[in-house]
């Protein structure tokens, strides 16, 4: 088959590589409809992460059961199903409290051994665990399998942010971050009730969408003209509830500074740089908390997929590039040189 591998910075390749087969009784192998290209993938496309010569790459897909182990009950061939960015057992005790991200057993597509999602099949790990089914008819509605592959990573990660920074219905909520999934946090919080949603970007076409998504209110300037902005449109006292999803030390001191006293952060960007921009002093004298993490999307696929289905939620504007296999390395260079947003894959 063929698939995405990454051979050193900036240079992707789509290559011939091995079919997938049946490893484990609890293995199956998909075939990919759908896969995508996601921002953390730009930090091995740029070397800011390792990556060993070959590797697969991607982890957001969704597609059809082409064989099933012998010990895989809940699916066979022909189903359709979506994919979690991680692989998870589905029994351990954090599975079964909903993290699914700490699994002992699991991990992320594109390891070191592992198929990634960026090809035309894959094999899966703990399929029970792990996939999630889809309504067979699905399939042959482009958008809709387009809003579905949000499943596999930025609306769960969107929500999870939503989620730990508390937000509520009546709640004020600012979002750092115009990527796709702070874009999916907006839908979030409009989904569980917030009443107004500030959304920060520099770029319209992304705060375009955000305002589709829900924003009521757009901060173009950065840093302390961002957080002067915020103040100013909440009265002074900041957002009860701030969305971090960008991972800089320079966001995560806005995303602080932006917050209301007994306020919340959840962060869902991953973290990089030389600094953190937290200063644990400030945030006790005013009572800021911090949750988030890596989002166990696997927890909030039954929740989020009958809104996605009936249409309350639709967060397929956020792919506004198309591409086959042939034109993924043309993908991440879209993405890293900002002139896309977020590049679907058909293979």
């Amino acid at each position: 088959m063929r698939a995405t591998v990454i051979h050193a910075p900036h240079d992707i390749r789509v290559e011939e590589v091995p079919d997938p087969a049946i490893q484990q009784p609890t293995d199956v192998v998909l075939r990919v409809l759908r896969a995508c290209i996601c921002g953390s993938d730009l930090w091995a496309y740029r070397g800011e992460s390792a990556r060993q010569p070959g590797q697969r790459i991607g982890h957001e897909f969704l597609g059809v059961v082409e064989e099933a182990g012998s010990e895989v009950t809940g699916f066979q061939p022909g189903d359709l199903v979506v994919a979690p960015f991680v692989w998870s057992d589905g029994t351990c005790d954090f599975c079964s409290e909903g993290l699914q991200t700490s699994c002992p057993q699991g991990g992320f597509w594109g390891s070191v051994g592992y198929d990634g999602g960026q090809g035309e099949a894959v094999r899966v790990p703990f399929a029970d665990g792990t996939l999630v089914k889809l309504p067979a008819e699905a399939v042959s509605d482009d958008r809709l399998l387009t809003a579905l592959l949000a499943l596999c990573d930025v609306m769960g990660t969107g929500h999870h942010a939503a989620i730990g920074a508390g937000v509520t219905r009546g709640s004020t909520v600012a979002v750092v971050g115009d990527g796709a999934v702070g874009l999916c946090g907006v839908l979030a919080a409009k989904r569980l009730g917030a009443e107004r949603i500030i959304a920060l970007g520099r770029h319209q076409a992304r705060t375009d969408i955000a305002k589709t998504f829900g924003a009521t209110d757009v901060v173009a300037e950065r840093g302390d003209a961002a957080v002067a902005a915020v103040r100013e449109f909440t009265g002074g006292q900041g957002a009860h509830a701030v969305i971090e999803a960008v991972g800089t030390e320079q966001s995560m001191r806005t995303a602080v500074e932006i917050t209301r006293d007994g306020g919340a952060i959840g962060y869902v960007g991953v973290p990089h740089g030389s600094g953190t921009g937290l200063d644990l002093s400030v945030m006790f004298d005013r009572n800021i908390a911090l949750r988030g993490g890596v989002a166990p999307v696997r927890a909030y696929i039954p929740e989020l997929l009958p809104d996605v289905l009936d249409g309350t939620i639709d967060p397929s504007p956020v792919f506004d590039l198309s591409v086959g296999l042939d034109g993924v390395p043309a993908g991440y260079r879209a993405m890293d040189e900002r002139t896309a947003l977020k590049v679907l894959i058909k293979p």
